[in-house]
């Protein structure tokens, strides 16, 4: 995607690594609107200078609305980033431990873009050039022991993210997707000053790096997610996830 130019909508931003790209996009020349639920994180958000809509990705009306909104307001976007996400540790030993969270986390991290991009696949097609960002995980490559409902939802979005590609290969629509590495932010209680994360105003730098010097990238990956991503083509599998499990603080 280019760096400067786009109108760019990114559901899920009123924290973390969405709301920290959201104003790194904005101060290269972007307009950009954040989604969320919370009224008054969108209110101070507003107040920074960035463009706000009230979303709520688990629920497949307020997609179909705020999409709406967002394409009457600002008919030019051409950029969406399926920010929205949850993360919780559970335990699989027994249903009680863990059904609940991992029904919410499919719904929010593999419906809720799905229901987004259903939202703008249409619109994007119209356009010259258009952009559908997901956002999988180094932990769809090599799991969390601890959280197993996300790192499936995160290999999930990585296969729709390559079929997507596939299929939108004859219109104008480029599908990218971008592959954090553990990044030091409220994600899970503790993350954010985990000494194993990558402090989140590097994280951003170096993404907003690679979206600018590799504009043909297909997969936004920093140097730190390789690990987990290419841990079976190296060969060294076993090794990757025995680490990353060793590391976690959970």
């Amino acid at each position: 995607m280019d760096i400067t130019g786009n109108t760019i909508f990114i559901p899920g931003a009123t924290s973390g690594i969405g709301l920290a790209l959201a104003h790194a996009l904005k101060e290269r020349g972007n307009t950009v609107i954040v989604g969320g639920r919370r009224t008054e994180l969108l209110e101070r958000i507003a107040a920074e200078g960035l463009e706000t809509v009230r979303i709520d990705t688990t629920d497949a009306d307020s997609v179909q609305t705020a999409a709406k909104d967002v394409l009457a307001r600002f008919p030019a976007t051409n950029v969406l980033i399926t920010m929205a996400g949850v993360m919780r540790v559970e335990d699989w030993h027994r249903p009680e431990s863990f059904l609940e969270s991992a029904e919410g986390i499919v719904t929010t991290n593999i419906l809720g873009p799905i229901r987004l991009i259903a939202a703008f696949v249409e619109h994007f097609q119209t356009l010259p050039d258009a952009t559908i960002m997901t956002v999988s995980s180094g932990l769809a490559f090599a799991p969390l022991k601890v959280t197993p409902s996300y790192n499936a939802s995160k290999a999930a979005i990585h296969m729709l993210s390559e079929s997507l590609r596939l299929q939108l290969a004859d219109t104008s629509v480029k599908v990218v997707e971008l592959e954090p590495p553990s990044v030091q932010t409220d994600l899970l209680p503790g993350q954010a000053d985990n000494d194993h994360a990558v402090p989140l105003d590097e994280y951003v730098a170096d993404v907003m790096n690679i979206i600018e010097t590799q504009p043909d990238a297909k997969e936004i990956q920093v140097e730190r997610v390789k690990f987990l991503r290419y841990a079976e083509a190296r060969g060294d599998y076993d090794q990757v996830v025995a680490a990353l499990n060793a590391s976690d603080p959970h």
